[in-house]
């Protein structure tokens, strides 16, 4: 017998169809198939932004104009100590980063005070020639021999006993001698309210210096209590932008009686604040409290001091 076999076709293997290549990121040349590449972070969609989006960009880079923006500030102004505690605890990315918070409520103090701030109105005096060589007379007196004072018509006086490396700085002080008085005034508020931020810059890295040493001692009582340099800096940054706030809203508002809540608020803030964070009993806080106001105190008018110098020098 012929056996008959069926014959069965094996059908062409098909091939998959090929996926397009992923586009290449414009930034760094990296395969970026997403919204955003991997490799360096730029969106890779090359269109056009609108204007809203444009705009959105360019401010929320810098004050997050998004629900971190509103979320922040009620944290700092109503809840002490509490955006601090946050970013010790790792919640950070609902909050802005507090040097961002501090550099931005700074800047925005100073050019809001710039605005609606107005230099003081100087009235003369009515000196005798005696009492103003007097007033004159008392010098702060600086290491090398050089003695600085003012006078009551704010005549800036140097004496160099020797060097001329000072001479620079005393023909800008005769400079600023020509000037009226008032026009003395209104480069002086103009020059602080310029060199203020930078001021503030200074000073916060004392105040975190201060809250450490005042700090120092064993964690085995406290062992929650920040001990390193930097989680200092996070409290000083969050507690001067709150100062940074309340200023702020003082300057804007123009009742007597709001203005004198919200200082006592801020007596009570930042001791409410320095509780939060560090713990301790209450007579702790406040004691340590004194030892940072009369240190920070001294420092902030030494720094008062030289902006008003470098306002009648730098012009």
């Amino acid at each position: 017998m012929i056996e008959v076999r069926a014959v069965t076709a094996t059908p062409a293997t098909v091939p998959p169809p090929q996926q397009p290549a992923a586009p290449a990121c414009q930034n760094c040349g990296a395969t970026a198939s997403e919204t955003y590449c991997p490799n360096c972070g730029q969106e890779t969609s090359r269109a056009l932004p609108t204007v809203r989006a444009l705009l959105s960009e360019a401010t929320g880079r810098y004050v997050a104009l998004d629900g971190r923006l509103w979320r922040t500030l009620i944290a700092l102004l109503f809840r002490p100590g509490f955006l601090t505690r946050e970013y010790f605890a790792g919640r950070r990315r609902r909050y802005i980063r507090p040097a961002r918070l501090f550099l931005v409520l700074s800047i925005a103090l100073f050019a809001l005070l710039r605005f609606t701030g107005e230099p003081p109105m100087l009235i003369d005096q009515d000196l005798t020639r005696a009492e103003r060589d007097e007033i004159a007379s008392e010098a702060v007196d600086a290491a090398g021999g050089v003695g600085l004072s003012i006078d009551p018509d704010l005549k800036l006086r140097i004496n160099v006993a020797a060097g001329a490396w000072l001479d620079p700085l005393r023909r800008r002080a005769e400079l600023f001698n020509r000037l009226r008085r008032q026009e003395k005034a209104d480069q002086i508020f103009a020059g602080m309210l310029r060199y203020g931020p930078f001021a503030m810059v200074v000073l916060l890295p004392l105040f975190a210096l201060l809250a450490k040493l005042v700090y120092l001692g064993r964690a085995r009582r406290y062992p929650a209590r920040p001990r390193h340099y930097a989680s200092h800096l996070v409290f000083g940054a969050h507690n001067h932008a709150f100062l940074f706030l309340v200023v702020a809203l003082i300057a804007l508002i123009p009742v007597g009686l709001l203005r004198g809540a919200l200082v006592v608020w801020a007596i009570v803030y930042l001791l409410w604040s320095m509780k939060t964070v560090y713990g301790g009993r209450w007579s702790g806080v406040l004691a340590r409290a004194l030892v940072i106001l009369f240190a920070y105190s001294a420092v902030f008018v030494f720094v008062v001091g030289g902006l008003v110098v470098a306002a009648m020098m730098l012009r």
